[in-house]
């Protein structure tokens, strides 16, 4: 199913067809693509990316179409067409700029300030950075100009335009550039918008560095920083609310942050700053710094889903299905209705919605001037097998090489291929493999080997399904990882009795040894870190769990084990997979109590 919701300026006429150039409310459109043979689940959306540039739809299949706006068009007939680049993963969309990042971490990227002399075709913009260890992409943004990407290693680059130093150089000495230039090292999240010049970096250490475009203070460094117009260089954003910081979404002339706290109720609430003349920050004044956005739409017991930010409006999503939104509303945009700004938070009225499914699968995508509310579900993969396919990429964790036919050398995992092939010596008979193979083919087969999504690519399945453990689940390769008293490197130490464990397998599982093992540099193998103030049961079940997903059946679970497993997952900031270790608990708990009587 590909029913969307769209609202705003129509720029779109041939897939929302017969309809006013301004919608003033959500209508709901099912997606047609007559081109395409596709089945409907091959068809499905998951992510939809819009601006002035134009919108692309991305579908499962990893295939996708783009809808220009004809001005950037030489022959109007080419609207729509489909992008010639497999395994995309990701589509963002800016004010003159589109880029497309695909499963295997390459980057290709079009528009005025990419390639001035072809806008309109895909350059391969990976291969332009010059350390060639650095050059498979884990995330990208568009801002209205330039293009920032994140690197496997970390590593932040920007290309484009950087009039406001938004490639935290000095404008005078870099007016734009083709190539991408190093900004940060030890990046771990980039934030920007489709309208914006403005950028946010966030280090493995949870410390936000800002940059670029602060006319309207939308960078939020307070009130002595609002005359400085241009900031040219890594400037941290000091007075950070409290929490984890989700994401930051960056309209024209505001920023709104998204913080999770579990100690507040609600757990998240997002923070805008900017000047409220230019709408968007859902108050009636300027705000310099973050400060929380208040509504009595937002309840205690809702939480924000999903938000988006646009030119200068905002969307939110909550768990209770409300769509929530302010700022600028001339062609409609917020949905309202109407076409009259609103600075404090409205509620909209949506057509009905299959809520009833999963809400959790709605998401908001804003353009500059229009926007689509979007059925999208959730991967068919667990979060981690998607860090695995992650973690496999940094040098740092790799230690056995395999060459491609072409001579590139690809570095991989040697404790999880040993999990992985049926025994070592299926080493040599990969390595035989990959030399005969190119680097595009060579990274789809680790990505089979890793994931065990096999059947993606049956063709390259086919070669190295005599080799693999092909019906072994993540989840019990990591269990034998677990079991395996030789390849645990890091002691966890509770009063008496220590605990090893496997770093790689803490960094997936954990954003705190995430950012405890990613951050420095030195041999932290030997740390030993205290839990004492948790009791044994709980640490065995917390132990058992980090491993294998799951619960021994043995355990028996009381509320006190419940509290303090809730306790620590928030102290060891758990990336949970579904089902996640709390709704374990509180089954088994409920069933035993059934039990009982």
């Amino acid at each position: 199913m590909n029913d969307c919701l769209f609202f705003g300026k129509n720029k779109h006429p041939i897939i929302i067809k017969n309809k006013p150039e301004e919608i003033k409310k959500p209508i709901q459109f099912k997606f047609e693509n007559e081109n395409e043979n596709e089945n409907e689940n091959e068809k499905q959306i998951k992510q939809i990316s819009s601006s002035d540039f134009g919108t692309i739809f991305l579908f499962e299949n990893g295939k996708a179409i783009e809808y220009l706006n004809e001005s950037y068009l030489q022959d109007s007939t080419q609207n729509p067409q489909k992008i010639q680049i497999e395994n995309i993963k990701k589509v963002t969309v800016g004010f003159s700029n589109e880029a497309i990042l695909t499963l295997e971490g390459n980057l290709f990227a079009k528009g005025e300030y990419i390639d001035p002399k072809n806008p309109d075709e895909f350059i391969n913009i990976s291969s332009l950075i010059e350390d060639t260890n650095d050059r498979i992409i884990e995330n990208v943004v568009c801002s209205a100009f330039s293009l920032y990407l994140l690197t496997s290693n970390q590593n932040a680059y920007g290309t484009g335009l950087n009039y406001y130093g938004e490639l935290v150089f000095d404008s005078k000495t870099l007016k734009k550039t083709e190539k991408p230039i190093l900004m940060m090292k030890n990046v771990s999240k980039i934030f920007s918008g489709n309208s914006s010049n403005h950028v946010f970096l966030l280090n493995s250490n949870q410390e936000l560095f800002g940059f670029g475009d602060n006319k309207s203070g939308q960078l939020g460094l307070g009130e002595s920083k609002r005359e400085e117009t241009k900031i040219q260089k890594l400037t941290k954003i000091q007075n950070i609310p409290k929490g984890k910081i989700i994401d930051i979404q960056c309209g024209s002339n505001h920023s709104i942050m998204l913080i999770e706290n579990e100690d507040e109720n609600p757990k998240r609430k997002l923070y805008s700053c900017g000047f409220y003349q230019f709408n968007g920050l859902g108050k009636d004044e300027n705000t310099y710094e973050f400060t929380e956005i208040k509504s009595f739409l937002f309840e205690n017991d809702d939480n924000i889903l999903d938000f988006s930010v646009g030119n200068i409006y905002s969307l939110i999503l909550t768990t209770k299905g409300k769509l929530i939104g302010f700022g600028d509303n001339w062609y409609g945009q917020l949905g309202t209705g109407d076409t009259n700004i609103r600075l404090k938070p409205n509620e909209i009225e949506l057509p009905k919605l299959r809520f009833n499914e999963n809400i959790s699968n709605y998401h908001i995508s804003c353009g500059a001037r229009n926007s689509f509310l979007y059925y999208s579900p959730s991967l068919s993969f667990s979060n981690l097998e998607e860090d695995l396919i992650k973690l496999f990429r940094r040098k740092e964790f790799c230690n056995i090489s395999f060459k491609t036919e072409n001579g590139e050398i690809i570095e991989a995992h040697k404790l999880i291929l040993k999990y992985r092939l049926k025994d070592e010596n299926q080493i040599e008979k990969l390595q035989e493999i990959i030399s005969k193979k190119s680097t595009k083919e060579s990274n789809q087969i680790f990505e089979m080997i890793y994931s065990n999504k096999l059947s993606t690519k049956s063709k390259l399945y086919s070669e190295i399904k005599e080799i693999i453990n092909s019906n072994e689940k993540i989840e019990e390769t990591m269990k034998r990882i677990y079991l395996n008293e030789n390849e645990k490197d890091f002691i966890i130490e509770r009063k008496e009795k220590q605990y090893k464990f496997p770093k790689l397998i803490l960094i997936m599982r954990s954003e705190l040894y995430r950012g405890m093992f990613l951050s420095v540099t030195e041999d932290t193998s030997n740390k030993v870190t205290d839990y004492s103030e948790l009791s044994n049961k709980s640490f065995q079940i917390f132990e058992y769990w980090i491993y294998s997903n799951q619960i021994k059946n043995e355990i028996q679970i009381t509320q006190e084990i419940i509290d303090e497993i809730e306790t620590g997952i928030d102290y060891f900031q758990l990336n949970q997979t579904n089902p996640n270790l709390f709704d374990l608990l509180i089954n088994k708990f409920n069933n035993q109590n059934q039990n009982k009587n």
